[in-house]
């Protein structure tokens, strides 16, 4: 009798060889889609592996009928005679392999969902938030031109587009960091909106040509992945601020927005200046000495064209302070440059949040006034809530102020609006160091690694808080050799040397840091001869940062690295001479009521 097809099909192994098949394939398309981004494989690499993978099978399938494995290797079916068919042995063998398959897939599951995504997705608590209709991403507009650097023109529409549309506390607007991180990307926009945990998706174009300018917008709605609206203008060059004014309208009503009041729009600019200040504000994004200074040379251009531009006045602020921060001014200096730039911009325009921004930093790491930048920054919030600039701004004034619980949640505040920037899970990690939240701090710096591989800070920080709060100095040493930062790695050596027992290293590294920063960047100091146990050299480098006026002085009551200091009796003097004493910041007042809806936070020029 023959035997059925069912029959044949099992005694082929055929149903076994499609289990083998579709479990080899779930647990390698899981350690793709785990693996694949940290060797920089593009999103659609997993989904093209299934792909291929579901095209292969019946070839499989086939294989599995037509062939068979036998002792003197791989044979036609049809050439092995019944009697020697060992088909039955070559079941349990598959048996054995598809439990073994299975197993590691199950292993990858539970990896992916209780390791990985343990705060390691761009935005962990969002992935189970439902999302808000209201909700959109501004994405870099593409340069059309002929010329691509005319970029930084897209770039800049797209970012005023995206300023103006935050400026609706109704609408929730992913920040500029985070949105411009997919720019130049092969991800589906589906994919982009699930990353940015947006239901929009704002697309475009722009191509320049003189003094004529066209430009294409195209609203995206993410769930199904269709245009809910498209318009292109052509329009002379100063004409692109009633264009933005017109695509925030279209957005508000195509979104069905209701406006608790009128609609904000774009304060026009003189065109040869508008130009000359998105090319500084492209280079301002880019934080290093020689772009901070062609920013400057670019908005001083702008500002011989148009004198009362309040952009180009914020913008030189902000240069100024960021070089200050880079150490290519004295911290004196480089403040009160920053401030009288500040200061021109509010007379020019008193809402600019960009100039209260800088002031903040002026008043908070340069003046040690803490009183005065908290009211800059009360300001700002009053302005415009939400704004992650000045949420960025006040998590640094409550640290200061020893409020450390307060500042996690306004870094986590911005870390859930601005999910793809490594900055955010940076400053979040300080914010959970400084509460000595060690393994939560190690985790935002792990993200913030996994969206820059290179990012500064993150493995010296990784570094600290494995050895002062694991109390892991080999594990702290391996991070701190890894740091790209110079600073950062020559400077953070000595405390897990020290801690190794390696003193004879320890002393050179320190001798070291002293060489090559004390001059310019003296808190660097103080930190490590207070974890070193040597008193009075930090209380003389404390003295020499406070003289100078180095901004490492403001984070000095939470800091874990000086805990040692606090039962000196010098500590507490200190503290009131620079203004950080108990009962001073006692008196100051500070109450930061965050947006309760969505919120609309924009990046707000903030780069620290």
């Amino acid at each position: 009798m023959k035997p059925s097809l069912f029959a044949e099909l099992r005694r082929r192994n055929v149903f076994r060889a499609g289990a083998f098949y579709i479990a080899a394939t779930w647990a390698l398309a899981q350690g793709i889609a785990q693996l694949g981004p940290a060797f920089g494989m593009p999103e659609w690499g997993t989904r093209w592996f299934v792909i291929a993978c579901a095209i292969g099978f019946p070839f499989w399938i086939a294989f599995a009928w037509f062939f068979e494995f036998t002792p003197e290797g791989l044979k036609r079916e049809s050439e092995v005679d019944p009697s020697q068919s060992i088909t039955e042995h070559t079941g349990k063998k598959l048996d054995r392999w598809i439990f073994a398959i299975m197993g590691v897939a199950i292993v990858l599951l539970l990896t992916n969902t209780f390791v990985w995504h343990k705060g390691a997705g761009l935005n962990a608590d969002a992935d189970t938030a439902p999302v808000s209709e209201h909700s959109i991403a501004v994405l870099p507009f593409v340069n059309m031109s002929s010329d691509k650097e005319q970029e930084y023109f897209s770039d800049g529409i797209s970012e005023d587009l995206l300023n103006l549309l935050a400026k609706i506390p109704e609408l929730q607007v992913t920040a500029r960091t985070s949105a411009f991180s997919f720019k130049g990307k092969d991800a589906a926009q589906r994919d982009i909106a699930h990353q940015l945990h947006v239901a929009h998706l704002l697309v475009g174009s722009v191509r320049k040509i003189g003094s004529a300018v066209r430009i294409s917008a195209q609203l995206v709605d993410a769930a199904s992945d269709t245009q809910r609206w498209s318009q292109t203008w052509d329009r002379k060059l100063d004409d692109v601020f009633a264009i933005q004014d017109e695509i925030a309208a279209t957005v508000v009503e195509q979104l069905r927005v209701k406006l608790l009041g009128a609609a904000p729009t774009a304060k026009p600019i003189d065109p040869q200046a508008y130009a000359l200040i998105l090319q500084a504000q492209e280079l301002l994004n880019r934080v290093n000495p020689k772009n901070m200074a062609q920013s400057i040379e670019l908005n001083k251009q702008a500002l011989a064209i148009a004198p009362d531009e309040s952009r180009a006045w914020a913008g030189l602020a902000r240069a100024y302070m960021n070089q200050t921060y880079l150490a290519v001014l004295p911290p004196l200096q480089g403040g009160e440059l920053a401030r009288q730039a500040a200061n021109k911009a509010l007379q020019a325009d008193p809402t600019n949040i960009a100039a209260y921004s800088t002031l903040v930093r002026v008043a908070g790491d340069i003046d040690f006034d803490l009183a005065g930048a908290v009211r800059y920054c009360q300001r700002a919030f009053d302005i415009e809530p939400g704004n992650l600039a000045v949420v960025n701004a006040a998590a640094t004034l409550l640290t200061a102020m020893g409020r450390v619980d307060e500042a996690v949640t306004l870094q986590e505040y911005r870390v859930a609006h601005d999910p793809a920037n490594p900055v955010a899970h940076h400053n979040l990690s300080i914010a959970r160091y400084f509460a000595r939240r060690w393994d939560a701090a190690i985790d935002a710096e792990r993200t913030a690694l996994r969206l820059s591989p290179d990012f500064a800070g993150a493995h010296s920080q990784i570094g600290q808080n494995l050895l002062l709060g694991k109390a892991d100095a080999a594990g702290a040493l391996k991070e701190i050799e890894a740091e790209p930062d110079e600073a950062n790695r020559e400077c953070g050596l000595p405390p897990p040397l020290h801690a190794l027992g390696r003193t004879q290293e320890a002393d050179a590294a320190l001798h070291a840091c002293i060489d090559r920063f004390g001059t310019d960047q003296p808190g660097l100091l103080f930190q490590l001869y207070a974890y070193l146990g040597n008193a009075d050299a930090a209380f003389e480098w404390l003295e020499k940062s406070a003289a100078a006026h180095d901004p490492q002085i403001p984070g000095i009551v939470a800091d874990p690295m000086v805990d040692s200091l606090h039962d000196d009796p010098r500590w507490l003097p200190f503290l009131r001479k620079v203004g950080y004493a108990p009962e001073q910041l006692a008196k100051i007042e500070f109450k930061v009521k965050l947006p309760a809806t969505a919120g609309s936070p924009t990046s707000g020029g903030a780069n620290h």
